[in-house]
């Protein structure tokens, strides 16, 4: 699965297309997205919630894994640590940057850079992916 419909088609209907999670550049080592940010991803202050960006880097980097994987293998995330930063605020879009730090044959590590609109690095995080056979 290598093109950007085929990601955004498979989005329709689970979490990250619910949050709307847009994907501009698919390529093996990196992938880029943008994200609304909606006020049912905010926190009360109406900025966007920590669980929401820690979400939208996980899709990124099970993204990235995804286009890596072959021969109907499968992944799941099994670490993942976020460094704060900033805030993005209600109305704005998030731009996401995920880059692949290692592509092995069991594991995959990625880190995402989320910056606001005004290109602000708002968070960092780095996720190990795990490969998995194919489903039996």
């Amino acid at each position: 699965m290598t093109e950007i419909a085929d990601i955004q088609k498979l989005f329709a209907g689970i979490f990250p297309g619910l949050m709307g999670i847009r994907i501009t550049v698919l390529e093996p080592d990196r992938v880029v997205a943008e994200m609304e940010v909606r006020q049912d991803l905010c926190t009360a202050g109406g900025i966007l919630h920590g669980g929401a960006s820690m979400a939208f880097a996980d899709t990124l980097g099970a993204v990235g894994t995804l286009v890596n994987l072959s021969g109907g293998k499968r992944t799941t995330t099994t670490d993942s640590s976020t460094k704060f930063i900033a805030g993005a605020r209600l109305g704005s879009t998030v731009t996401g940057t995920c880059v692949a730090l290692h592509r092995g044959r069991t594991t995959m590590v990625w880190q995402t850079s989320i910056t606001n609109a005004q290109g602000k690095l708002c968070s960092v995080v780095t996720q190990t992916q795990l490969v998995l056979d194919p489903a039996p």
